[in-house]
Parts: C-alpha cells; structure tokens; sequence
C-alpha cells in the first residue's frame, strides 16, 4: 500500500513540474515567436502591416504564432504525459 501512495506522490510532482516546464516554454516560445517570424520575413513588418488593417497580414501571423503555441503545448503535454505512464508503470 505504500509503495502505492509513493508512485502517486511522484506521479503528481512530476505532473506539477512538467506543467510548470511547459507553461514555461509556452510563454518563451510566445515571446520568441514574433521576432522569428519578423526575421523570416524581412521585406514584411508585420506590425506595420496589421495596423494599417491588413487583414490577411494579421490572420498570417495570428495563425503561425497561435500553431506554433499549440504545438508547444501538444509537445510538453505528452511529456507529462508520458513521465506520468513511466512513473505509474514501473
């Protein structure tokens, strides 16, 4: 039984500190975005472009910067996952 309440009590630590990784690489990732968009396309300033009502410039960058956050966050969700099923297998 108690080694029970141990897996549980890891499980729940690594569950806190993958979370705490991956909120982490979402909002440096989130800060990043925008300059490495802006150095991928130089010949476009992007927020030049949106607040001059450029529609398709701001759907363009709203959609790669809100993928790239997704794809973040679907990474260190199966982090955590998975060190959660490491954890609880073993």
């Amino acid at each position: 039984m108690g080694g029970h309440v141990q897996y549980i009590g890891w499980t729940v630590v690594i569950a806190l500190v993958g979370g705490l990784v991956g909120i982490a690489l979402v909002l440096v990732s989130s800060a990043f975005l925008p300059w490495f968009i802006g150095r991928m396309t130089p010949a476009m300033d992007e927020e030049k472009e949106i607040a001059r009502g450029n529609v398709a410039a701001a759907e363009y960058f709203g959609r790669v910067v809100a993928a790239s956050i997704v794809g973040m966050s679907v990474v260190a969700a199966a982090a955590i996952l998975g060190a959660i099923i490491a954890v609880l297998s073993s």
